[in-house]
């Protein structure tokens, strides 16, 4: 861990991992922050079992979010600090419990802050479900590629590949995919493979990448991580799941988002076809919720680019900095 990381640690006025029983299982959070003072920021990751780029093992390394919130960074039950074999009777429900009882533990360590929940992809179904069952304990909610309905193997995504050209064999492949009712883990695998290899549904090229380097050597040199925890960001227990992907791939969370009564901010990548931003747009389009908003970024795909993520901590400082004057100007 290099000086000037170390330094950020010592200046910072949170700075612990604790440890919460969530949905029944003990589970340790890192909290990191400038200032006791700040609103907690809840991130939601990706996966089921992706824990990145906010980890455990992030102590002292987002001084950029650190400076402005307090970061709750918890990787999910089956990886990471968290790793444990999911078998196949774990469900959403089971998720979203274990979000609750620590959106639930978060207020009672900071009654007075604002919190937040920032969810991406797989986060933001816990993200949604959350808002909606504890409306008075979640200021505001927002996510970067909502799931809506039709996770991969919607139209846009295979008219995508279509566009792109692909050899015939691997269209073939596609069709056949698509042709099926029902869907494995491999097969959303392998749906998941073409679109990274011939699309930008995934990472849009003209917006570049996230420093993974700089990341995989921030987990290495992590005072909270072992070897152990670092390899089960990459591999974990949810290797074997089948359950949560079988349940995700049907998901429809469009009466979900019409009942959410708080802030919630959906950002979407222009090329996103992972969770379409086209069923997204097209869905906000006759909404009539007003707690509900959408800003599409141009040249992001389902994951940021860099300025992607300049936009999400942009766009959370503004949503909580309304709220806070709003609150100010009412009492």
């Amino acid at each position: 861990m290099n000086k000037q990381r170390r330094e950020l640690i010592a200046n910072n006025q949170v700075s612990r991992m604790m440890t919460f029983s969530l949905g029944g299982y003990e589970q340790k959070v890192l909290l990191d922050g400038k200032s006791e003072t700040s609103p907690v920021v809840l991130f939601l990751h990706g996966g089921p079992g992706g824990p990145v780029p906010f980890s455990a093992g992030c102590r002292g390394l987002y001084p950029n979010f650190t400076e402005h919130f307090i970061m709750a960074y918890w990787d999910q039950l089956g990886c990471g600090i968290n790793n444990h074999p999911l078998d196949d009777s774990f469900t959403i429900g089971n998720f979203v419990d274990m979000t609750t009882d620590l959106i639930r533990a978060l207020k009672q360590e900071f009654p007075n802050n604002l919190l937040a929940l920032v969810g991406v992809s797989w986060g933001s179904v816990l993200a949604a479900r959350a808002a909606a069952e504890l409306p008075d304990l979640v200021d505001a909610v927002l996510v970067y590629g909502q799931v809506l309905k039709d996770m991969f193997f919607n139209d846009e995504v295979f008219e995508t590949l279509h566009a792109a050209g692909l050899p015939q064999k691997a269209m073939d492949e596609a069709e056949a995919l698509r042709a099926k009712p029902l869907h494995t883990t491999e097969e959303i695998i392998a749906i998941s493979k073409l679109i990274t290899k011939y699309t930008d549904g995934y990472q849009c090229k003209a917006g570049g990448k996230l420093p993974m380097g700089k990341m995989i050597w921030g987990l290495l040199s992590s005072p909270d991580y072992s070897l152990k925890d670092f390899l089960a960001v990459l591999s974990n227990g949810t290797v074997k799941n089948h359950s949560l992907l079988n349940e995700l791939m049907p998901q429809d969370l469009r009466d979900v988002l019409r009942e959410v009564r708080v802030p919630y901010h959906i950002l979407q990548g222009s090329t996103d076809i992972v969770t379409s931003t086209k069923n997204i747009s097209a869905f906000m389009a006759e909404n009539t919720n007003a707690y509900l908003s959408l800003r599409v970024l141009p040249n992001n795909g389902h994951v940021p680019g860099p300025d992607g993520m300049e936009e999400v901590l942009a766009e959370g400082l503004q949503m909580l900095r309304d709220i806070q004057a709003a609150r100010t100007a009412e009492t």
